[in-house]
């Protein structure tokens, strides 16, 4: 079991004055109450406190710690759950004696895997983890924490907090059977994980809300595909190329908001493609390789977009170049581009050399700098999950065994030097990662 960690968030308050009333002021022990937990995190035990500190300067400063043994219990959660904490009916008061910004400005310094706990205290906290207004003040404040999400179980979804070592379970998914065999992608967004799928008759689309924990359907593009290429930003994604009901390769692109829940559609690409990888770096959105033309042969060009001329530009031998794939093996029997920025620069998996390569803006030709984790396999690419998760790499896999497998989570952070990766994770699971997405918020 992991050791318990502590999150001291520290804020002004010259501006308050009544100290006594901050000082007493606790958050006693959550009463989680019977009955169906939707988020699950593989440690027990729950205990948060408030304490407040002062600085050696002799200002006064706010500090909440929250030490969390079971963090993800899910703000959908308790909705009439007893007010343990004093629920005031003044709506706009989150903790006594301090004002309602100062108050959110101290909760965005929180883990966000402490914000399940702490909805749970009353309805005013619940009410606020749920509009999502402590997501957009960490956006505007520039705090952000990536957790992995991933899927190596047909319908069940984990999350993996990198900072905390914490595993979590999402709420099973329920879809058809048609849906269950389908080819899917996913995207993380905002605060919501998007699976793309097909049903009996058209394309569906899943997502999963952080800020309630739960699964929903209904969202529909403006041209409904599978097999493209997808990349986020804050709370905008961008979707090019892929196929749409009837197999045809596709040239449009759409922009999604995640924070209106709209869809726009955007200029088309110079060229269809399908089974391509999209990334956003310096500002720009990129889709890199793919399958296309009327014989589906391999693209090695990348399309740029400029969000804002909203125009598409070609880029040459953009596409991580692969040389030992068998002329005897359909380009579609290979995984689309396994590539990620970290600090606008671009790297990709070579599965077939175990390598890492990087690609050089300035000559536009790709380098090897180093390998890959050593236990990690995959079938021509899939079953690997390669991503940028902050300022590091991440790696999710694991290797081929008979029998109950396990899963792996290993991290390198390019700032630091050459490739070394370090295991943060392992636990038994199937080593197949069908879909990995990153959430930052």
């Amino acid at each position: 079991m992991l050791e318990e960690r502590s999150c001291v968030v520290t804020r002004d308050c010259r501006t308050e004055s009544n100290w006594t009333a901050c000082m007493s002021y606790r958050l006693d022990r959550i009463e989680v109450q019977n009955g169906k937990r939707p988020l699950e995190d593989d440690q027990e035990g729950e205990n948060v406190k408030c304490k407040l500190q002062k600085q050696s300067d002799g200002s006064s400063l706010v500090g909440v710690t929250l030490s969390l043994g079971s963090s993800s219990a899910s703000p959908d959660e308790h909705a009439d759950n007893q007010d343990h904490a004093g629920d005031n009916t003044d709506r706009s008061t989150l903790f006594p004696a301090i004002d309602r910004d100062n108050s959110i400005n101290s909760l965005i310094r929180c883990s966000r895997s402490d914000y399940g706990a702490i909805a749970s205290l009353n309805r005013n906290f619940r009410s606020l983890i749920r509009s999502g207004e402590l997501y957009t003040a960490r956006r505007r404040n520039g705090v952000v924490e990536h957790w992995v999400y991933f899927s190596c179980q047909l319908l069940e979804w984990e999350a993996f907090d990198p900072a905390r070592l914490r595993w979590m379970h999402l709420p099973r998914m329920t879809p058809n059977e048609c849906f269950v065999f389908s080819d899917k992608e996913s995207l993380a967004v905002g605060t919501e994980l998007l699976v793309f799928g097909k049903e009996v008759l058209a394309h569906v689309i899943y997502r999963y809300s952080l800020l309630t924990n739960t699964w929903s359907t209904g969202m529909q593009m403006n041209a409904p595909r599978c097999l493209f290429g997808s990349a986020s930003l804050g709370e905008i994604a961008i979707l090019a190329g892929g196929c749409d009901s009837q197999g045809k390769i596709l040239s449009s692109a759409e922009l999604y908001n995640s924070e209106t829940g709209t869809w726009r559609t955007l200029r088309s690409m110079n060229k269809p493609r399908k089974m391509c990888s999209g990334v956003f770096m310096d500002g720009k959105f990129y889709v890199i390789g793919g399958i296309g033309g009327a014989d589906s042969k391999l693209l090695t060009c990348a399309e740029e977009y400029d969000l804002a001329t909203g125009t598409w530009t070609e880029i040459p031998n953009m596409s991580p170049v692969r040389p030992n794939l068998r002329n005897d093996m359909p380009a579609t029997s290979e995984a689309p581009p396994l590539v990620a920025v970290v600090n606008n620069q671009l790297y990709a998996a070579d599965y077939a050399e175990m390598a890492v390569r990087k690609y050089e803006k300035h000559s536009k030709t790709w380098v090897t700098i180093g390998g890959l984790p050593e236990r990690v396999a995959s079938m021509n690419g899939w079953g690997l999950a390669f991503r940028a998760c902050g300022d590091r790499l991440i790696v999710v896999g694991g290797p081929r065994v008979m029998g109950q497998g396990f899963i792996e989570v290993n991290s390198w952070v390019p700032s630091e030097g050459p490739p070394e990766w370090n295991l943060l994770g392992q636990k038994q699971s199937g080593s197949f990662v069908y879909n990995c997405a990153v959430m930052g918020c």
